[in-house]
């Protein structure tokens, strides 16, 4: 069953996240900065569009296949971890157990491309009540061209506690894209206990040029 895009889920009972309105706006900008094309330009994101949640938000580069890491993120992500998180790999907010089924939606999500929606859940430890998430990463293209970014958003409910915070993943849904002026094709739910495999094309990325400049700063004020 198709969840709500800003669903949340603790224990067995799914609610409505707070921050729905405001994810349905982040990925809308996206969809907007496609501008007809698959994927947008990481040079076309303006921090301005995504002020509501500027400080969930992050961007990734893919350094592997499924491995990315945080080049840019927001103050709420070094809340969760109670550390600086900018060079960390995104999957760090994971649960050890939870990282290779991150790392196949990744590998879906720069490769087909797709988007990507997850659904976390955090157990409660001491000094760290249980907190639930939803994280939403949608594909962007380089300076050179090649899907090998990501604009991120990171929310949660609940009480933080002490960090870090790691997740597991409740509910994982990729949606591939489809075509210059396209709809999106229809959700694909996938279990964190077992993706299935589906068809991926292969898309080869190209050498980073270092001379790349971080074009989204989250920076407010």
């Amino acid at each position: 069953m198709t969840k709500d895009p800003g669903e949340i889920i603790a224990g067995d009972a799914a609610r409505p996240s707070p921050f729905a309105p405001q994810l349905e706006a982040f990925e809308a900008y996206w969809k907007e900065k496609r501008h007809g094309a698959l994927v947008p330009r990481r040079s076309d994101i303006d921090p301005r569009g995504i002020e509501p949640l500027l400080s969930h938000a992050f961007v990734t580069e893919r350094i592997a296949p499924g491995l990315a890491r945080l080049r840019i993120a927001g103050g709420h992500l070094t809340d969760l971890m109670g550390m600086e998180v900018r060079g960390m790999p995104i999957s760090a907010f994971l649960e050890p157990g939870a990282r290779d089924a991150l790392a196949h939606h990744l590998v879906c999500l720069f490769d087909q491309p797709a988007t990507l929606r997850l659904t976390l859940s955090s157990a409660a430890r001491p000094g760290a009540p249980a907190l639930s998430g939803t994280m939403i990463m949608l594909p962007l293209r380089s300076d050179l061209g090649d899907v090998s970014r990501a604009l991120g958003c990171l929310v949660t409910n609940g009480t933080i506690g002490r960090g870090p915070r790691r997740f597991e993943i409740s509910h994982a849904e990729v949606t591939p894209l489809e075509g210059d002026g396209l709809p999106d094709a229809a959700p694909r739910l996938v279990s964190d206990s077992g993706p299935e495999d589906v068809p991926a094309q292969h898309v080869e990325p190209a050498a980073r040029s270092a001379s790349e400049r971080p074009y989204l700063r989250l920076i407010k004020g």
